[in-house]
């Protein structure tokens, strides 16, 4: 059955049918701009991460902002982006499995595709793919630089691994990939930092010692919408990869920025009143199936007295606080969503909007690409 948007252009986005994932355009584009003239001056790149978004229209207008290329976390998420005229696309994972290696490199007959290693054996896989499909692979050794996910230890164990891929038919060593994933929710801005610091240090020296056996180091790549401010001044990491920067979720806003620079809220779920029937709580039309809360409940725009307090399938319970006025049955409610990715994931449209009234409606064209 055909999904069809939940809107048209020229709608007041009272107008729209809920639940509805909605951009507010004047926010975006401000939080576009915002990221260059911050990295501008540091020498660092940026090739922002497409996974939290898995729009094309988003990677274009990125791309004309500055970025040099995005990022990828999926083979399937690579496809889209460059059936979509996207031509410089990194998968910032390790690929497994001849299927997805061939589908890789496939891909590199119309696009420059790097992708990351932490095995000798995954080496020797994508190097026979992509010399027998008559392609180079960019190929990028991943460090464990404190995350404790991907990658190989620094130093050594990296440095045999960079030989390794020098060595392989089809690929060509590219440089490091060094994220580190959970500094990104570190809430104090000195944690971030201090991650921030422990990353590059750990980069420094694997670039070090790859100098040492004549290996030059030409991409050090890493950072997020947490901790990309530190990474752009440490003087390592010459390439960037936030994704989350263009919407801004509620985790995000749980962190403490200080002096470190603060992008806007930009994305929401329009929800709806659907029960007002007992004291103290109305429900919303917005739920499991229509918000991610790993990484906690959804915000309410504009408070009003009013907390998410639980989600089941289908619904979602609003507190109302004493002495507050109750949302009437039918009212909207607007939801910062607590993980913007995986809240993405569950739309196949976004609703574009600025000054209240629908101005576009974009794909969420790799929606469900978790291959």
């Amino acid at each position: 059955m055909a999904n069809y948007p939940p809107a048209a252009r020229g709608m007041l986005l009272g107008e729209i049918d809920t639940p509805a994932l909605v951009l507010e355009l004047d926010a975006f584009e401000r939080n576009l701009e915002l990221l260059p003239a911050i990295v501008r001056g540091s020498g660092a790149r940026v090739r922002p991460h497409a996974k939290s978004h898995k729009c094309v229209e988003i990677a274009r207008r990125q791309l004309r902002a500055g970025a040099v290329g995005i990022c990828c976390q999926k083979v399937s998420e690579a496809e889209v982006f460059v059936d979509g005229g996207i031509g410089d696309v990194l998968v910032t994972n390790e690929v497994v499995g001849r299927p997805k290696i061939r589908r890789l490199a496939e891909l590199a007959h119309r696009a420059r595709i790097g992708v990351c290693v932490d095995d000798a054996g995954n080496v020797v896989e994508l190097s026979a793919v992509a010399e027998a499909t008559g392609v180079v692979l960019d190929t990028l050794v991943e460090i464990n630089v404190g995350g404790n996910r991907c990658g190989v230890a620094p130093g050594e164990e990296a440095v045999q691994l960079a030989l390794a891929v020098r060595n392989a038919p089809g690929l060509r060593f590219a440089g490091l990939h060094a994220y580190y994933g959970t500094a990104q929710h570190m809430r104090a801005v000195a944690q971030r930092r201090a991650a921030s610091q422990l990353s590059a240090a750990h980069a420094r020296d694997t670039r070090d010692a790859l100098s040492r056996f004549g290996l030059p180091c030409e991409t050090i790549t890493g950072g997020g919408t947490g901790t990309f401010f530190f990474d752009a001044t440490s003087g390592v990491f010459n390439e960037l990869q936030p994704g989350s920067y263009v919407f801004m979720d509620a985790d995000y806003q749980r962190n403490e920025w200080q002096d470190a620079p603060r992008f806007e809220a930009s994305l929401f779920v329009h929800s709806m009143v659907m029960s007002a029937a007992a004291p103290g709580h109305v429900v919303v039309d917005a739920g499991l199936k229509a918000l991610a809360v790993d990484s906690g409940l959804p915000l309410i725009r504009g408070g009003r007295g009013l907390s998410y307090a639980g989600a089941s399938d289908e619904h979602g319970v609003v507190t109302v606080a004493d002495g507050v006025a109750a949302p009437r049955l039918g009212e909207r409610l607007q939801l910062v969503p607590g993980h913007c990715d995986p809240t993405v994931n569950l739309y196949d449209h976004m609703i574009v909007a600025r000054n209240g009234r629908v101005e576009d409606i974009w794909p969420v064209a790799a929606r469900g690409a978790l291959w």
